[in-house]
């Protein structure tokens, strides 16, 4: 049985290049912003493989639509999740589609419903930046690791 895969195209996603990136100018379909600064990480789960998720160094992260709208284009941002003081390392999608974790340079992890865009828990406990973050296969716990040299 062949695995599947995402198609996408990088003309709506990245809309710059390497080197000559402004983000003043990223402008994507729809006049949506891209983000404003590294990307950290990307998320996809095969239960929504029309969706990726990416974080940044601009607190940020944007939840991505893969499927084609309309007006043709591909890759479009649907919403932005704010709710970390600074970069958001690392994110994941539960199993299920329903929700995202991330770790963040503020120490802390947030769940975020990937519904409502809204934040349902912010974690607590680590003492310097939250670099990775995992649900189990079961998405009834998570971990985390982070640079104080602990995985809670």
């Amino acid at each position: 049985m062949a695995t599947p895969f995402i198609r996408f195209s990088t003309e709506t996603i990245i809309s710059q290049q390497w080197g000559t990136f402004d983000p003043s100018t990223c402008i994507l379909a729809g006049g949506r912003t891209c983000h404003r600064d590294w990307v950290t990480a990307i998320a996809t789960t095969a239960e929504s493989p029309d969706m990726i998720l990416s974080s940044s160094r601009d607190k940020s992260i944007i939840v991505w639509n893969l499927v084609r709208d309309d007006e043709g284009n591909f890759g479009v941002p649907r919403k932005s999740l704010h709710g970390h003081n600074s970069a958001v390392q690392d994110v994941v999608i539960s199993s299920d589609g329903q929700f995202a974790l991330s770790a963040s340079w503020d120490k802390t992890l947030r769940l975020w419903d990937l519904n409502t865009g809204l934040t349902t828990r912010q974690f607590v406990g680590h003492t310097n930046d939250v670099l990775s973050v995992s649900f189990s296969a079961d998405n009834r716990q998570i971990v985390s690791g982070s640079r104080d040299k602990t995985i809670k």
